[in-house]
């Protein structure tokens, strides 16, 4: 699946949670699409860093330590993106969950479409 199409179904994804949740806001659909792309590129350059520096935790939490990484890149995120506002860790961390999980079986059913 392209990269553009991934980018349009993480934005509609995180745009409707932001409905959904209440700690969520997001502004525009435009700025969903910015959120996507910021969550991209922070995910290819910053959470490989993260999951290396905190690989102990990681290991004694049994992985569930990604959720928090995360998180904070959904946190951080926040903080980068205009229009785009995370009330507090606990809605970034059920967002960054829900996100995962919607656009993971989104992907998938796009994948068995094309197969």
């Amino acid at each position: 699946m392209g990269f553009l199409l991934r980018i349009v179904i993480t934005a509609v994804v995180a745009f409707a949670l932001s409905s959904v949740l209440p700690g969520i806001h997001i502004d525009t659909f435009w700025t969903a699409i910015v959120l996507s792309l910021v969550l991209a590129v922070l995910n290819f350059l910053l959470k490989p860093i993260l999951v290396i520096l905190t690989l102990p935790i990681t290991i004694v939490t049994f992985g569930f330590f990604l959720f928090v990484i995360n998180a904070l890149i959904v946190w951080f995120a926040g903080k980068l993106v205009g229009g785009f506002y995370v009330d507090s860790f606990m809605w970034a961390l059920l967002f960054s969950l829900l996100l995962s999980l919607l656009t993971s079986l989104l992907y998938k059913e796009k994948d068995r479409e094309d197969a």
